[in-house]
């Protein structure tokens, strides 16, 4: 699963996209949306949530991603944001939040490993999402 979110301006009209691979059939299905007023982080968060509702039954999924906001919370301040009841090391209430539930029912569901990609470094996935991404963004500028 590769994903990318992005948004002009921040707050500002976004776009999320992914592209979903099946590593032994090498089938892929592209898929991109947006909203009008919204920020980066929720745009990255929505690519992963939109590429793993869309796997039909629970998954081992490699996910590529250049957001380390969502590689971190997957791998290290999930647990920790559930347990102090959705609050932050510092105690402010986490950003996000209802898109890091559903994050995290779909981590119970799939067996995810992570991989951070640096973004616009020619990586052929990356730079296809940010395109798809940034085309669903426009149709929500004025």
């Amino acid at each position: 699963l590769f994903t990318d979110g992005a948004c002009s301006g921040n707050p500002g009209p976004g776009g999320w996209a992914y592209i979903l691979r099946h590593p032994a059939s090498g089938k892929e299905r592209e898929a991109a949306g947006g909203e009008a007023q919204t920020t980066n982080n929720r745009m990255e968060l929505r690519a992963v949530i939109e590429g793993l509702t869309a796997l039909k039954v629970p998954s081992k999924v490699e996910l590529y991603s250049d957001s380390q906001y969502v590689l971190k919370g997957l791998k290290e301040w999930l647990a920790g944001w559930k347990a102090k009841g959705w609050k932050t090391a510092s105690k402010q209430p986490v950003k996000n939040k209802e898109l890091w539930e559903a994050l995290d029912e779909l981590k119970q569901r799939h067996t995810l490993s992570f991989h951070w990609i640096e973004g616009h470094a020619g990586h052929p996935e990356n730079e296809r999402c940010d395109q798809l991404a940034v085309e669903a963004s426009r149709a929500y500028m004025k």
